[in-house]
């Protein structure tokens, strides 16, 4: 057991060193992640009860005070969390799906069925995101979180399904996959086991930078009141504390907290987009090689020197 710790923490001081934007990224995600799904034991109060006095200062009782109608924002920082990241994943994970089925497919079969994608995709391309949620918004009167992740998602595939497209017409005429095709492989082992493999930085991220832009565009409609005033999200925390004029009087806590929130989000999730970037492009990657060896260089170096004066106490 002590062994496999010993290895395991090597592992993580290697991972470290070798991608520190994106071990400092996945620190924060986590982090913030953690947070919100264990919010029922760092808090006991709900995120909607009035607990405390109206813009009562952080302190003892309230980790970061309360709002103008007596809320915990500590409370609403954890559950608002839950939301906000929901919106995030689930278009995320709907761009993800959705590039993958239409630009591989496209990609690979061409003829017909590369024609209608295409079409299917430019389509879906021109139509703005942001403008569609302030007509629904206007129309509905309030737009649900799960609304907006649905159409972000459903309004931002066509970029990266693009992208996987030329990536997948520039796959399927190399070796590997003429060599599967003779060996008689099926066309889904084809499409899951040889060309999406190849293409798992362009999906990771296409997924994080989807990610970011739901949970900005959220909190963004909601700031200007366009979201579900029910909901508990940071979006939502920004319009209250906007419409209580929370700055003016002092009540700093109130607009820092769900701004800090949001912030570590998203700087953590361009972290990892950037390392993964770094990983994916050649250029980049030599770069990252070479600063390696530079540091294997200095620590063999120091090493060096460090053994004459080793040498000379042991004579001594």
């Amino acid at each position: 057991m002590e062994g496999l710790m010993k290895t395991l923490l090597r592992n993580i001081k290697q991972f470290m060193l070798d991608n520190p934007k994106a071990f400092i990224g996945i620190v924060i995600v986590l982090s913030v992640c953690l947070l919100c799904l264990m919010a029922p034991l760092l808090t006991e109060y709900a995120a909607s009860a009035r607990v405390g006095r109206p813009h009562q200062a952080p302190g003892g009782d309230h980790l970061l005070g309360t709002t103008r109608m007596g809320r915990d924002v500590w409370a609403q920082v954890l559950y608002g969390g839950r939301i906000s990241l929901m919106v995030g994943f689930v278009a995320g994970t709907f761009v993800i799906l959705m590039a993958m089925i239409v630009g591989i497919a496209s990609g690979y079969f061409g003829g017909l069925v590369d024609n209608v994608l295409s079409l299917l995709t430019n389509l879906v391309m021109v139509i703005p995101s942001l403008p569609l949620m302030l007509v629904l918004a206007a129309f509905l009167d309030q737009v649900s979180p799960l609304v907006i992740a649905i159409i972000i998602g459903a309004t931002s595939w066509p970029w990266g399904a693009r992208v996987l497209r030329s990536q997948t017409l520039a796959i399927r005429n190399r070796d590997f996959v003429h060599a599967a095709e003779v060996m008689g492989e099926s066309k889904k082992r084809m499409l899951f086991a040889e060309i999406m493999p190849n293409m798992m930085s362009i999906l990771a991220s296409s997924f994080i930078g989807t990610v970011i832009y739901a949970i900005m565009t959220q909190a963004t409609l909601e700031f200007i009141g366009l979201g579900d005033p029910l909901s508990v999200t940071w979006g939502g925390m920004l319009y209250n504390a906007d419409q209580t004029s929370a700055m003016r009087i002092g009540a700093w806590w109130e607009i820092v907290a769900p701004s800090v929130a949001l912030a570590s989000v998203a700087i953590g999730l361009a972290l990892i987009n950037f390392s993964i970037d770094e990983i994916s492009n050649p250029k980049l990657k030599a770069q990252r090689i070479m600063a390696k060896f530079r540091r294997e260089q200095n620590k063999a170096a120091k090493q060096q020197a460090a053994a004459p004066l080793t040498n000379a106490e042991q004579a001594s």
